[in-house]
C-alpha cells in the first residue's frame, strides 16, 4: 500500500507493559512501521478528545484504513478523510461482527471464512461492504494459523480495494439483514474445559481458543493444558478417563487428549504426561 499511496500517517495502540517482565512493548503495528519507515507514528490512548480529533482532521487525508486497532472511531473522526474509514474484518460480513470471528468461527464448525472491506459507521462493523474474499477452514485449522491466513489475504487484496473505490469502481453494498451473528470477546475462563458439553464443541474449541486462551483441565488441583485432541467414539459420566493413556467422556461422545502440557513443564504427549503424572482409569476431571 505504501508503494502506491503516500501514507500521512500511522495510529497504533500506546505501548504497555507485556510479558513477565512487564517491560514496556510498543504494538507490532508500531514496530512494523518503525522498521518500514512508514508515515508518523502517533499512539494516543483515545481518540476521543477534541484535540486528537483535531490532529487527525490535519491530516487532510483521502481515506484511512482500518484494522484490528482496538479504540472506538467517534463520529468526527470517521468523517475527516474525504473518502471515509475502510475497515479490514476477518469474517464475511455480516456473520460475526464484532471482537472475535476467527475464534468463534472455528468454534462454530464454519467450513469458511474470509476478509471483509467495509466503509465504518458508527455501528459494531454494520458499514456496507466493498469486497469480501473467502477461503476454506480446514480440518485442523487452529486460531493462531487462521489469523495469518487471513491477515495474508487481506494484504493481497488491500492496494486494489482502495483502488478500486477511490476510483468508483467499487461501489458500498448495505450488509443484508439476515446472517448477521456476534463475535463476543474471548474471556479467559471460556478455556476451562465442561465435558458436560459435546467432544465435538470441545475439540473445536482447542484449536478456537490457541494461542490465547488456551483450554484446560484439571486433575488433584494441578492445572493441565489441553494442546491437541481428538473426537473418539466412547461413553460414560462427563470427564471421566474411560481408557488410556487419556480419553475422557463427554456430554456426547469422547475426547482423546494427545498433546498437553502441565503448567512450568514442556507441551507432551498424552503418553509422556502418564508416565510422570498418573492419571488412572476412572479418574474425574475437573
Amino acid at each position: 500500500l505504501a508503494r502506491a499511496y503516500e501514507v500521512a500517517a500511522v495510529y497504533t495502540q500506546p505501548p504497555r507493559p507485556a510479558g513477565r517482565g512487564h517491560g514496556v512493548r510498543r504494538s507490532v503495528v508500531h514496530e512494523a512501521a518503525l522498521r518500514l519507515g512508514i508515515g508518523e507514528i502517533r499512539t494516543p490512548p483515545s481518540l476521543k478528545s477534541p484535540e486528537v480529533q483535531a490532529a487527525f482532521a490535519a491530516l487532510a487525508a483521502d481515506l484511512a484504513i482500518v484494522a484490528s486497532y482496538g479504540l472506538i472511531l467517534p463520529r468526527p473522526v470517521l468523517d475527516a478523510p474525504q473518502a471515509g474509514c475502510v475497515n479490514i474484518h476477518a469474517s464475511l460480513l455480516p456473520r460475526w461482527r464484532g471482537a472475535a470471528p476467527i475464534q468463534r468461527a472455528i468454534e462454530a464448525g464454519d467450513e469458511k471464512t474470509g476478509v471483509s472491506f467495509f466503509v465504518m459507521d458508527e455501528g459494531l462493523d454494520t458499514g456496507p461492504v466493498l469486497a469480501m474474499y473467502e477461503i476454506p477452514i480446514g480440518p485442523g485449522m487452529r486460531a493462531g494459523m487462521l489469523h495469518d491466513r487471513l491477515a495474508a489475504l487481506a494484504a493481497e487484496h488491500v492496494t486494489e480495494v482502495v483502488e478500486g473505490y477511490l476510483a468508483g469502481r467499487l461501489v458500498p453494498r448495505p450488509q443484508p439483514e439476515n446472517g448477521a451473528t456476534y463475535a463476543k470477546k474471548l474471556r479467559k475462563e471460556e478455556g476451562h474445559l465442561d465435558f458436560a458439553a459435546p467432544a465435538a464443541l470441545l475439540e473445536r474449541r482447542i484449536r478456537a481458543f490457541d494461542p490465547w486462551p488456551g483450554c484446560w483441565f484439571f486433575w488433584q488441583d494441578v492445572r493441565i493444558r489441553v494442546l491437541e485432541a481428538e473426537v473418539v467414539t466412547g461413553g460414560g459420566a462427563p470427564g471421566t478417563v474411560i481408557a488410556l493413556p487419556l480419553t475422557v467422556a463427554c456430554g456426547e461422545g469422547a475426547l482423546a487428549l494427545t498433546r498437553v502440557q502441565r503448567e512450568g513443564r514442556r507441551p507432551m504427549t498424552a503418553d509422556e504426561l502418564q508416565r510422570g503424572f498418573p492419571i488412572p482409569l476412572g479418574a474425574r476431571l475437573s
